[in-house]
């Protein structure tokens, strides 16, 4: 275990795409939060993503006057899961995060997340609807298809966490770059390709943490089409594919990461 008196950074990733409207009070609470909660032994930066120039995002997200925010991206639109692994190669932190932009996630729930690593001496852990202990406000379809959903991970892939969707999750630096080259969904199911891959290098400590999600249902409408929930399922296919048949992200195949 690592020692705790050590001052660590954590380094937490936030994907922004059209959030023109809320990124800028979103940064700043989310820097207000771990400027208050994290404590002594650790520091912080916030590297916000600009998922594709779109819309004013980056401008208003530039606006937040913190010596602790970065704001990258790039122009084209390429998804959630580029955005993140985009933060993740520029981070420097001793534990990496990610959040979702746009308020539903309470940033508090990085300290708690924060916690339940040191608690477990963990590799990763997940924030997860499903914990007993979370408050969360959804629609009963949702939950449905989450259910759907997380049948179909563990019977595929046995992760062994009943939420690997919600958008807060805390690794070590250590499995971030095992798994970082290796990683090419750049949507709906980037978390699952990347829980599935730590287990694969052996990294098993992986724990759940409760959680406090109010869903914009404005944004549920969008994000839970059919077209998304299809594309959703079939990049988990493609992750079985590659890890169980392909032996896609094997150290051997090196030469054909994408």
């Amino acid at each position: 275990m690592e020692k705790s008196q050590k001052t660590r950074l954590l380094s937490v990733i936030v994907p922004a795409y059209k959030q023109e409207k809320t990124i800028k009070k979103d940064l700043e609470n989310i820097d207000s939060t771990l400027r208050d909660g994290l404590g002594i032994k650790h520091d912080y930066e916030i590297i916000c993503v600009v998922d594709g120039r779109v819309d004013n995002t980056w401008q208003e997200a530039s606006k937040v006057k913190s010596s602790k925010i970065k704001v990258l991206g790039y122009n084209e639109n390429k998804g959630k899961g580029y955005a993140v692994r985009f933060g993740m190669a520029r981070a420097k932190g001793d534990l990496i995060s990610f959040l979702d932009a746009g308020r539903e996630i309470d940033p508090k729930g990085v300290m708690m997340l924060m916690a339940h690593m040191e608690w477990y001496d963990a590799d990763i852990i997940v924030g997860s609807k499903m914990h007993p202990v979370s408050r969360v406000e959804y629609p009963l379809l949702r939950k449905i298809t989450s259910l759907g959903y997380w049948v179909l991970v563990r019977a595929l892939l046995d992760i062994p966490v009943k939420d690997t969707q919600s958008g807060i999750k805390v690794f070590k630096r250590k499995v971030v770059e095992k798994i970082l080259p290796k990683l090419v969904v750049e949507k709906y199911a980037m978390d699952v390709e990347m829980l599935a891959l730590a287990r694969h290098f052996g990294f098993r400590r992986i724990f759940e943490a409760p959680v406090e999600i109010r869903y914009r249902f404005e944004q549920l409408t969008r994000a839970s089409t059919l077209g998304s929930i299809l594309q959703m399922f079939w990049d988990t296919l493609a992750v079985f594919y590659r890890l169980r048949i392909l032996h896609y992200y094997d150290d051997s195949n090196k030469d054909n990461w994408i």
